[in-house]
């Protein structure tokens, strides 16, 4: 779907999972570092920050599109594609959350909930674009559906700064890894 909010918030998201994935990948990647608390903590401010950037992005380009009231065009190589990453994000989080469980990783967990946001990023943009596809008065549905969206990475990202900034203020002395 071109000039798609939901299309553009999820190849945002796509980027985001990329990034979330290499953190995650930086806090394991120290044998040493395995058990780092203070690793943890700065793996999930991190995440945070580049939560609150991307939510600005998506918010800016669905609030834009609500605005010029832009109409989606429906394309369907992005069905195929949105139902194919839906699914396989929908696993990803499922795998990564029951992974980060039994390791107790707030940032393995934090992957997780990006990948469940790419995975109903990806069948968002299938239900925008049917509803518009049978009713082309509901234009504003794809634009709604990046706002909300744009809005939970946000309080995301914010809870998680407000949750771990203190904590790797309190660890930073205790742990010295390279």
């Amino acid at each position: 779907m071109r000039h798609s909010a939901s299309a553009f918030g999820f190849a945002f998201d796509a980027t985001l999972d990329v990034l979330s994935s290499i953190i995650v990948l930086w806090r394991y990647s120290n044998a040493a570092a395995v058990h780092s608390a203070h690793r943890e903590y700065i793996a999930c401010v991190v995440l945070g920050v580049v939560f609150i950037l991307s939510s600005l992005c998506i918010l800016g380009k669905a609030i834009h599109d609500l605005a010029t009231k832009l109409l989606p065009e429906v394309d369907d190589f992005l069905y195929s594609v949105s139902i194919v990453s839906g699914l396989v994000c929908i696993i990803l989080a499922v795998l990564k959350f029951m992974l980060g469980r039994v390791l107790t990783s707030r940032a393995l967990i934090t992957d997780g909930f990006n990948s469940l946001v790419g995975g109903v990023m990806g069948f968002s943009i299938l239900i925008s674009a049917e509803v518009f596809r049978h009713d082309p008065t509901v234009w504003y549905l794809d634009g709604t559906i990046g706002v909300l969206i744009g809005l939970i990475i946000m309080a995301y990202g914010i809870k998680l700064l407000i949750d771990m900034v203190p904590r790797v203020r309190q660890t930073r002395h205790y742990e010295r890894f390279e």
